[in-house]
This record gives C-alpha cells, sequence and structure tokens, in this order.
C-alpha cells in the first residue's frame, strides 16, 4: 500500500512471518530467475528468437536479459546453422562463458544438421559434437513459444541442482573433445579449366568421324575414364 492508513500489524500465526528453506533452493531460486542468454544466432531460427524480446512474447518476465558478452551470459541458445567455419568461433564463445553455463539446441540445422546434413560437407550434424548440450528444442523453425517452454524445462533442471554436487555432474556428453585434423589436398580448382590442353581439341567422336588425327593426351584421358567406368 502506498498510503496506508495505520501501520502494518505483525500477525500471530509463524507460519505467515518466517520463511524456511535451503541454501541450495535459494541459490537455485535466485540463478534460474536470472538467466542471461547470450545474443548469439548464425540463420533463420535467430528471427524466431529475436522475436522473445518483444513485448509480444516479452521473456524479459523470466529473468532474461540478454547479453552481448559471454562473460556474463550463462545460457546461449545456439540458432541457426553451424559450419565447421564457424564451429571454432562458437566453442570460443562458449568456453570463455562462466560455470555453470547452459545450452539450448534451437532448429533441426542445430540438432542434426537439418536440410543441409545430406548435401553439404561443411555442416556440422549436430551441435551436440561441439558442446554438450541441456534442452533440444526441435523444428524447423521453432516458434517462441517452444522456446518459452524449453525455458521453462531448463529453469526445473536448474531447480533440482545442488551445490555440492556441482562437480560430481560434469558434463560429458561430448563428442570430440580434440581438434579436427584436416589433411590438406591439392588445389582443384585453379580457374584455368577451360585453357587444358584436353580442351583446346574437339571431342575425340568428332575428331574420329571427320578423318582427325587424334592427339595422344586426348586419346590418354577418354582412356582413363573409360576404366574408371
Amino acid at each position: 500500500m502506498t498510503n496506508p492508513i495505520a501501520y502494518p500489524e505483525v500477525t500471530k500465526d509463524l507460519s505467515e512471518n518466517v520463511i524456511l528453506t535451503t541454501v541450495d533452493d535459494l541459490h537455485n531460486w535466485a540463478r534460474l530467475s536470472s538467466l542471461w542468454p547470450m545474443l548469439y544466432g548464425t540463420a533463420c531460427c535467430f528471427i524466431e528468437f529475436a522475436a522473445l524480446i518483444g513485448s509480444r512474447f516479452d521473456f524479459d518476465r523470466y529473468g532474461l536479459i540478454p547479453r552481448s558478452s559471454p562473460r556474463q551470459a550463462d545460457l546461449i541458445i545456439v540458432a541457426g546453422t553451424i559450419t565447421m567455419k564457424m564451429a571454432p568461433a562458437f566453442l570460443r564463445l562458449y568456453e570463455q562463458m562462466p560455470d555453470p553455463k547452459y545450452v539450448m539446441a534451437m532448429g533441426a540445422c542445430t540438432i542434426t544438421g537439418g536440410m543441409f546434413s545430406a548435401d553439404s560437407p561443411t555442416t556440422v550434424r549436430g551441435v551436440d559434437k561441439l558442446v554438450p548440450v541441456d534442452v533440444y528444442i526441435p523444428g524447423c523453425p521453432p516458434r517462441p513459444e517452444a522456446i518459452m517452454d524449453a525455458i521453462i524445462k531448463l529453469r526445473k533442471k536448474i531447480a533440482n541442482e545442488a551445490v555440492q554436487e556441482r562437480g560430481q555432474q560434469a558434463q560429458t556428453h561430448r563428442y570430440y573433445s580434440v581438434s579436427h585434423k584436416m589433411k590438406p589436398v591439392p588445389l582443384i580448382d585453379d580457374g584455368k579449366y577451360l585453357q587444358a590442353e584436353s580442351r583446346q581439341a574437339p571431342p575425340r567422336e568428332l575428331m574420329e568421324a571427320m578423318g582427325m588425327p587424334v592427339p595422344e593426351l586426348q586419346s590418354q584421358t577418354q582412356k582413363e575414364e573409360i576404366d574408371r567406368g
């Protein structure tokens, strides 16, 4: 009350004046009520994540304040495709976040590679190959309501944690803990494809039909193609 008529009186009932709790519950309640996600998005799923910041969904009511620095964030929502070029930068951001930290995999492309898993050699087939994931949000893309449901599930997970067991419950479900050792291969596309000697003459069939002599290099190339089938 802004202008009380009289001084408030303390009730005689003890249950209305004393709150009994534990340090774990108080600590977890403070953490789950102030999750700070990092502003991070790599593809179209981030549009749905950005919609949460607006007034229609207003995820600030859950205590989620987006941060631009990983050193001030404890939650990262991977919204979009992760490629092998982006993976080192993403892993660097994750390692700069203070513990305890949490990860959400948002969208099919983040969870399994999505539509790019069949024909793209550079897409990471699941972000859990790089970092441990706490909550998966399926969809292409998931609606903002799905992200809010994932936030609620993550809050329940945080509420059941204990400070003493934090060292024993280290996240271990990470597929790869070493850097990828890729072998360099010789350059194939050098921009001089049309200037090759095998492309300066007509096809072998046309030269034979016209009675023209077939160059030795072109004959060798055609033979290699036939041997390979």
